[in-house]
């Protein structure tokens, strides 16, 4: 018996070569924010410096996301509207972790982890939007 693969599944299509670019870049991004907030440390408070390497891993998320993963043109008007991605993706992450603490008791140290998973297809789908919308 053949199985029709017309349709394909939400896993196939989340496990395209695009998406699995979201996922290296995200990965570079998150080293490369982490290597900022270190060496600005040996300057400022930790408070000063997660911001500012916060806030330079929206610039480089974007560069990356632009150039290198969905193969678009840097648009400043794309670049004004990229940080709603991060807007988004904050509010459901202090959302699950509140869920997964307080009612499903999941230890602090691994909700993050499980948050992460998570909403990667949701970022993925918003910065997609996002950046190749016209």
């Amino acid at each position: 018996m053949k199985v029709e693969n017309d349709h394909p599944t939400l896993l196939t299509k989340l496990l395209n070569k695009e998406f699995l670019k979201f996922v290296i870049s995200g990965g570079i991004n998150t080293l490369a924010t982490y290597l900022v907030y270190l060496l600005l440390l040996i300057f400022f408070n930790y408070s000063l410096s997660y911001t500012i390497s916060y806030v330079s891993g929206i610039f480089l998320s974007y560069y990356l996301n632009t150039v290198f993963v969905f193969k678009e043109k840097v648009s400043f008007v794309k670049f004004l509207k990229f940080p709603v991605v991060y807007l988004v993706q904050y509010l459901i992450n202090i959302f699950m972790l509140y869920i997964l603490v307080e009612y499903l008791h999941i230890s602090t140290q691994i909700v993050p982890l499980i948050v992460i998973v998570v909403t990667i297809p949701i970022t993925y789908t918003l910065s997609k939007f996002i950046i190749k919308s016209k």
